[in-house]
């Protein structure tokens, strides 16, 4: 089994700020999905930077997690537990999951499990008509817009994807946009 190659369009030049916005979100989500795209779970889970234990498998997850705090529970203002996230000690970029996981069934579950968190992320933004609605949760105490979740979101898959292609890169000598 490999990770599947997503379908990514490019963001359209002429859209209003909030096309534009979750056009942009989207690209950078099914960049990261192409990064992964092609290779096997054990792939996914090496350590390509030593000594760092990120892998893309680890950002897989990271990401997941990032969805559902950004859009479960400070948009919507949800309770929901972490995914993968024990603590704050960014355990999931680790480039294995749990002890004695076997990757060929632990990976597609965590491909699955991004899918899902976006879904219900764009689920959540779909209900709210302005990017000035402010979200119902806190961040640092503090209320954020929609629009700053979204900008925020761009901001995080862009810099994690400069790292996914770095680890993309020396994995496979994959290089690409």
């Amino acid at each position: 089994m490999t990770a599947p190659a997503p379908i990514r369009v490019d963001p359209p030049s002429t859209d209003g700020e909030r096309a534009a916005v979750e056009a942009w979100l989207d690209f950078h989500r099914a960049t990261l999905l192409t990064k992964c795209a092609g290779l096997t779970p054990e792939q996914l889970g090496e350590r390509s930077v030593p000594p760092s234990g990120l892998s893309l498998r680890g950002l897989l997850r990271h990401m997941t997690d990032v969805e559902r705090y950004w859009f479960t529970r400070v948009v919507a203002g949800r309770e929901a537990p972490t995914v993968y996230r024990a603590d704050e000690d960014d355990a999931e970029f680790d480039g294995v999951g749990a002890d004695g996981d076997d990757p060929t069934t632990a990976v597609p579950a965590e491909l699955a499990a991004f899918t899902a968190e976006v879904e219900a992320s764009r689920a959540v933004a779909a209900g709210h008509t302005s990017l000035d609605d402010v979200a119902v949760g806190l961040r640092y105490g503090e209320r954020v817009s929609l629009r700053w979740v979204y900008l925020h979101m761009v901001e995080e898959y862009a810099r994690h994807n400069g790292h996914a292609d770095l680890l993309r890169e020396c994995t496979d000598g994959t290089t690409g946009r």
